[in-house]
């Protein structure tokens, strides 16, 4: 199959377009580097589970009833209620679990609850999820209200300002626990260890537990621990892998990696952090583990997610040249000096093939990864930035002639721009933000990494974007030939500021307000640049709104300024700051302006998300019973994956 004919979309459903990515020049990988990869697949797909459960405790047994109704030969599945449920289950796949994945509302399913029920009674029994004793009326008595009412569990993660943001999320990283009580518990962890020049990510891989005398205790997913089943069976994918590294230092960090995992000691962490980062010198790379903190209102808990890679070599030539001018870039920021870092250490990026995608990385995904998030990791040992090249390929044919440019971009001058230079400014945009934006900046000696709990996540992103915003205007990008010329850029500020106050309010429902960090960074972003700009505004013609920007020398400045303020407000730790910045300009949406964005987007019959079906990787074994290839398949369904993910990885339910 040409890469022409290559079928990049396929199934859509409610707000959701399925695409798929293609594993370009997997076939240049060694027989070894293939068997690695495929070791790591199956490591990265052991870990499904977990995310359903940490993103609600009811979720893997909502998912089996499902599954059990959507396959049972027994129900009617021509009924408008058994359509509706193959919605929902659809949904719950998507997002793993019962809340949407960007907004974090949990779903209205379009049956009732006397349709589930009838339905629960029909299927064999022995198929449904039942603990010893349960009936299957008790199951569906336990459910019920966690899928039907809107006051039971109603949000996944609440990060509204004033609320008891622990008590109020229906994630699972908490057991009767309130927001103070889990801030006071790491609080004093952190105080009998302030004399640690080398932390561990407190509270990253447990469940913070209120026990019946009052007690509050962690408990650690491990192989010994809470998801032990789960996690021995990705530590015997990554033994296998371990043994087929590509170099010592690899088959190393794979070893901290699986340590980790045994005990679940956040030091061990810590360790496989640092050896991943010096891991320099493989084209094979991974990411496995309890990683980003966004699923946690607190900004600690990692959710689990896993991601296989193999370096895209002509691509990195990019990113390798801006991670070997990172001092350059260091020493001019426009931040106060005493926030850059004197010495640039480690930074290393690589544009990649992704090759799987699992946990909180399927099926929606990121474009663009920058690890490790330990300041102090990152500072000594530096980090390592990723963007992932056939995903970010696959949005732009899927995206490529669907009118939507055409509808909120103010003129055809504009267009013209954006269609020259869109999608390179894109990728340099993810390079920059990856690779030079989060590893930039230091915090002042003292400061917590936690200081600005809730609001961390928006400044951190927003950090990372402002950093990224500034220097794609700079002069030094063209000298370096990463861009044509000094009109490019652009492209990306019109893109950059239409998106933040207009075009993401798609992803929204009416009356919500914003609530998902990188969404409210793009508008922090644009909102405060809009209100002090003199030269940028929003006009009104033929009643739409359109952004018009008449001055981008001056938009650059005020990236500059934002961006001071906003690395001071990180490297100090002001979380009253912080939070004035993100309430003031983050949160809100204008009624209006949203419903006539939407409008206008329901016009286009376009899907606001997007998200992957994972080629199907299958070892091609010789004679003598080894491995000798790695065969990819792109022909499997959504529904097929998904249920053979629930047959083949299920680990904790």
């Amino acid at each position: 199959m040409g890469a022409d004919q290559f079928p990049y979309n396929d199934e859509r459903f409610a707000d959701i377009q399925l695409l798929r990515y293609r594993l370009n020049g997997i076939e240049s990988l060694t027989t070894r580097q293939k068997e690695l990869v495929y070791y790591l697949t199956q490591a990265t797909l052991f870990g499904r589970d977990i995310t359903f459960d940490q993103f609600g405790r009811y979720n893997l047994r909502i998912r089996k009833v499902l599954e059990t109704i959507y396959t049972d030969l027994r129900i009617d599945h021509t009924t408008p209620s058994f359509r509706s449920l193959a919605l929902y289950l659809k949904r719950v796949w998507f997002s793993s679990g019962i809340y949407h994945h960007y907004a974090s509302e949990k779903f209205t399913p379009g049956f009732t609850p006397d349709y589930l029920l009838q339905a629960m009674r029909t299927v064999d029994a022995r198929r449904l999820p039942l603990n010893d004793g349960q009936t299957v009326d008790e199951l569906f008595s336990l459910l019920q209200p966690v899928i039907f009412s809107p006051d039971v569990l109603p949000k996944r993660v609440n990060k509204a300002d004033g609320d008891d943001l622990v008590a109020t999320s229906a994630c699972h990283f908490y057991e009767g626990v309130s927001q103070a009580e889990a801030e006071a518990y790491y609080a004093e962890l952190k105080r009998r260890h302030a004399d640690d020049p080398q932390p561990p990510s407190y509270g990253l891989n447990s469940t913070l537990v209120k026990q019946p005398d009052g007690t509050i205790r962690e408990d650690v997913w491990s192989a010994q621990g809470r998801y032990a089943n789960a996690i021995r069976h990705i530590v015997h994918w990554l033994r296998k892998a371990a043994d087929v590294a590509e170099t010592p230092g690899q088959q190393q960090l794979i070893n901290h990696l699986i340590n980790y995992y045994d005990d679940g000691d956040l030091r061990h962490f810590n360790d496989y952090c640092i050896e991943w980062v010096r891991s320099l010198d493989t084209r094979v790379d991974f990411i496995n583990g309890f990683i980003e903190v966004y699923g946690d209102p607190l900004g600690m808990k990692g959710s689990w997610e896993g991601l296989v890679e193999y370096i895209d070599e002509e691509a990195t030539q990019r990113t390798r040249t801006i991670s070997s001018h990172a001092q350059w870039f260091e020493d001019h920021s426009p931040v106060d000096p005493q926030f850059r870092k004197p010495l640039v250490k480690g930074v290393s990026a690589n544009v990649i093939c992704a090759a799987m995608l699992g946990g909180d990385e399927y099926p929606s995904t990121a474009i663009g990864i920058n690890l490790p998030n330990a300041d102090w990791i990152r500072a000594t040992h530096g980090s390592k930035s990723i963007t992932i090249s056939n995903i970010t390929d696959a949005y732009n044919k899927a995206s490529h002639g669907n009118g939507f440019k055409e509808e909120f971009v103010v003129d055809q001058a504009m267009l013209t721009l954006i269609d020259r230079y869109g999608d390179a400014c894109d990728d340099l945009h993810t390079d920059l933000h990856e690779c030079l934006g989060h590893g930039s900046g230091q915090l002042l000696p003292g400061v917590d990494p936690d200081a600005l709990k809730a609001y961390g996540d928006t400044i951190e992103e927003a950090r990372a974007d402002l950093f990224a915003l500034y220097y794609i205007a700079d002069p030094k990008l063209v000298k370096l030939q990463l861009l044509p010329d000094q009109e490019a850029y652009k492209s990306q500020y019109y893109t950059y500021m239409m998106n933040g106050l207009m075009t993401q309010l798609v992803r929204i429902e009416p009356g919500r307000q914003i609530e998902e960090a990188h969404m409210r960074n793009r508008a922090l972003i644009a909102r405060w640049c809009l209100e002090r700009a003199q030269h940028t505004s929003i006009i009104v013609r033929d009643n739409h709104h359109y952004l018009q920007i008449r001055d981008f020398h001056e938009l650059r400045q005020l990236f500059a300024q934002l961006l001071a303020e906003v690395q001071r407000i990180k490297s100090c730790g002001d979380y009253e700051a912080a939070r004035q910045l993100v309430e003031t300009y983050a949160v809100s949406v204008d009624p209006h302006l949203h419903q006539e964005i939407l409008q206008r987007y329901r016009q286009l019959n376009l899907a606001p998300y997007k998200g992957f079906i994972n080629p199907v990787l299958m070892p091609v074994y010789d004679a003598q019973g080894r491995f000798a290839d790695l065969q990819v398949s792109y022909s499997e369904s959504y529904d097929h994956q998904m249920l053979r993910y629930s047959s083949e990885y299920a680990t904790l339910i």
